[in-house]
Parts: structure tokens; sequence; C-alpha cells
């Protein structure tokens, strides 16, 4: 049982996310792909919801209490949408999806959870898009890792 709460947490840590859950669960202690995929989904889109309510709230109180945060939100968000807008609206949940179902560094529900809170899309939208997303990434790992694993155990025979 430990074992499966270390993967749900390693899987909410907005660094390793559930690109460092799922090895985790499956290398180390010897998850199935389907338990360490379904636990490490969980984990990860567990801090969506709070995270794309919070930043709207986060951002209000601090740009109505400090001056210089709200210079830097305005500026943030001008400068943003104004470079990236575009491109962002016009593909909306589909970009917000694949943002988020890339497993690379920086790409996930963290990541997607501030995109759409900067270029200010609809949270249920959003959260659905994050929820696929983090879906597809989670699969991608799995097969990359079962792959890896495979790999490394014919290339040295164990």
């Amino acid at each position: 049982m430990i074992n499966e709460i270390i993967t749900f947490a390693v899987a909410a840590l907005p660094l390793s996310e559930l690109r460092g859950a799922i090895p985790l669960a499956i290398l180390k202690f010897g998850f199935s792909p389907t338990k360490a995929l379904f636990i490490s989904f969980l984990g990860n889109i567990l801090p969506v919801l709070p995270l794309l309510i919070g930043f709207d709230k986060v951002s209000d109180y601090l740009s109505h209490r400090f001056h210089w945060f709200n210079r830097f939100f305005s500026w943030l968000f001008e400068r943003t949408r104004r470079k990236h807008g575009d491109h962002f609206h016009y593909w909306g949940d589909l970009a917000l999806l694949i943002f988020v179902a890339i497993p690379l560094p920086l790409t996930g529900a963290y990541s997607g959870a501030v995109a759409a809170f900067v270029f200010g899309l609809p949270k249920k939208h959003s959260f659905w898009s994050i929820v696929l997303g983090v879906l597809i990434a989670g699969i991608i790992v799995t097969a990359l890792t079962i792959f890896g694993e495979t790999i490394f155990k014919q290339l040295f025979l164990l």
C-alpha cells in the first residue's frame, strides 16, 4: 500500500508528474503497467482543478494588493497573448491537449494549467483538455517504459 501512495504522490508533484511516477511504479515497485498508469493518472490530475481555480484567485488578490504584481500580470498577459494568442485561440483546446500530452519536461498538467490561465481559456474546456492530455502522456510514458525495459533486458541478456 505504501508503494501506491508513493506513486500517487510522485505523480502529483510538479517536477516529476506521471513522467516520473510510471517508470518508478513499473521498474522499482513492480506494478503492472495498467496499475501504474491508473495510479499515476489519478495523482497527476488531482491538482489540476485547484490550480485552474486558484490561479485566478491568487492573481486577483495579488494584483489588488500589490501594484507591482498588477503591472507584472498585465505585462505578462498582454505580451503572451500578443505573441502567441492567435495560435492558441485558433487551435484552443486541441493546442492545450497536445501541449500536455507531449511527454517532455515542463509540458505536463501544471504547465497546461498555467498556459490555460495565461491565455484566459475557459476552465471547463481547459480541465478536460488537460485530463485527456495527461491520459495520452501516461499511455506514451507507459509504452516507452515497457519498451525501454524490454530493450535493456535484451541488450544485457537479463
